[in-house]
């Protein structure tokens, strides 16, 4: 596909990378004339220096036609115009990223009546994740299939953690929850495991089953952490906003720490219902009158990474059960989790392009079979995909015994027509109407039909 990005900022630059590697035929668009010539150096795109809502600079961009035009600029209203005259030029799809609360509640007509065909909002994508990781704390990170019918979720082998050196095929025989590790991150290897797979301390483990299963796995090794009722964030950021709403709504216990006074009283009137305190969240003497020792979760949210990940490590030596920090640099990022310095690390350029690449890869859907939803795991290397099963897929009611897989590739899940969740087994097949979600490498895989060799 053609695709335009406008706007280079590290969701642009993301994007760009990603988008080339899986050989989509780019064109970038931004102001600054060394931050274009620079991506052009190091990607296979065309370059275009401009305002990316001028008719005239699109229209050298877009060319003989696109597929699609991403606007990610700095500017929400740069972004909206920059869709509406893509419109204008002919491009079917157009993504733009609006951050600002105040337009939360024209989405829809943005949608509806402006002709976008999809409008990401960063900070209230990134709040949604956080809260779903607080209501289930035994996760790092938590992904959704088949409307959370299904969830994966990654977890980290700890010292002392019973599922260290177990195989398997004895694991789901014992532990008497039907689970199933579809991914092990051990080091810099990526293993699709089978059943004479042993675990080790430092794995980070991939699971795929029902939330209640999930729970039910974690119970019967010793291993739950119940949901956070308690929660101090530190930086009253738009993050922070919408992650408040969002846990205020299931009776949580919140307090927000900020520096800024004029921040805190914007932060009080919205949110009635949290204890919005003015002070240094970096003071670990306010912390500690704040009860920090005494929370279930901790959440870093202030501008500056290298603070967030100073304040999760203080969190983590408090014994704080929950630790969640917003790292925006991907360097910073890989070495705290690569150290196990913090619990969980959110960016909210990650999270966007994430979902940007879930709607291109939707659009290059074939007509044997349909992605419904994808998720990137493991350092984006492996890539977990809910198919809709039709009437073309060439193995409908074949057993999976029958079948030859490609390698690297396992089916972690199915979600029957009427709601049934199967973690599937040998004897198992797919029916016309299943959600099927596969677990693979390959990170160019379009098809259903694709995954036999």
């Amino acid at each position: 596909m053609k695709i335009v990005i406008a706007g280079l900022g590290k969701v642009g630059k993301t994007l760009t990378k990603q988008l080339t590697a899986d050989r989509h035929d780019v064109v970038v668009i931004d102001t600054n004339p060394e931050v274009v010539e620079g991506i052009v150096n190091v990607h296979d795109v065309m370059g275009v220096c401009g305002n990316g809502a001028n008719y005239d600079i699109q229209e050298e961009a877009v060319g003989e036609g696109a597929d699609l035009l991403i606007a990610t600029t700095s500017s929400d209203e740069i972004n909206i115009l920059a869709c509406l005259v893509a419109k204008k030029l002919g491009v079917g799809h157009t993504i733009a990223r609006i951050r600002n609360p105040e337009y939360e509640k024209q989405l829809r007509f943005m949608r509806e009546e402006l002709g976008l065909s999809m409008v990401i909002n960063p900070e209230k994508a990134v709040a949604r994740e956080i809260s779903r990781i607080l209501r289930f704390p035994n996760a790092l990170k938590l992904e959704s299939f088949s409307k959370r019918r299904i969830e994966l979720v990654e977890y980290r082998i700890g010292e002392n953690n019973p599922l260290d050196g177990i195989r398997l095929a004895s694991l789901y025989g014992s532990v008497k929850a039907k689970v199933l590790i579809c991914a092990v991150a051990r080091g810099q290897d990526i293993f699709i495991p089978s059943g004479d797979f042993a675990l080790r301390q430092g794995d980070k483990i991939y699971l795929t089953s029902s939330p209640h299963e999930l729970e039910r796995f974690f119970r019967n090794l010793g291993l739950f952490r119940a949901r956070a009722s308690s929660v101090m964030i530190v930086g009253a950021s738009k993050i922070a906003y919408y992650l408040a709403l969002e846990l205020s709504e299931t009776g949580m216990h919140l307090k927000i720490i900020d520096s800024s006074e004029e921040r805190c009283q914007q932060m009080s009137e919205r949110l009635p219902r949290t204890l919005v305190i003015a002070g240094d969240g970096t003071d670990s003497d306010l912390l500690n009158e704040e009860g920090i020792s005494q929370m279930d979760a901790f959440v870093a949210l202030t501008g500056l990474d290298e603070t967030n990940i100073i304040l999760s490590m203080y969190a983590t030596r408090q014994s704080v059960g929950k630790v969640v920090a917003k790292i925006n640099r991907k360097s910073f990022a890989d070495f705290v989790s690569s150290e196990n310095m913090v619990d969980t690390v959110f960016s909210a350029g990650a999270v966007t392009s994430e979902m940007i690449l879930q709607y291109i890869r939707a659009m290059q859907n074939s007509l044997g079979s349909k992605i419904k939803t994808l998720h990137r795991i493991v350092d984006e290397r492996v890539e977990a995909l809910e198919f809709g099963v039709t009437e073309n897929i060439s193995f409908v009611g074949v057993p999976f015994r029958e079948l030859k897989l490609r390698d690297n590739l396992l089916i972690a899940g199915i979600v029957r027509r009427s709601g049934q969740i199967v973690i599937p087994g040998g004897n198992d097949s797919l029916r016309v109407g299943d959600d099927v979600i596969v677990v693979t490498t390959d990170t160019m895989l379009q098809d259903l039909n694709d995954i036999i060799k």
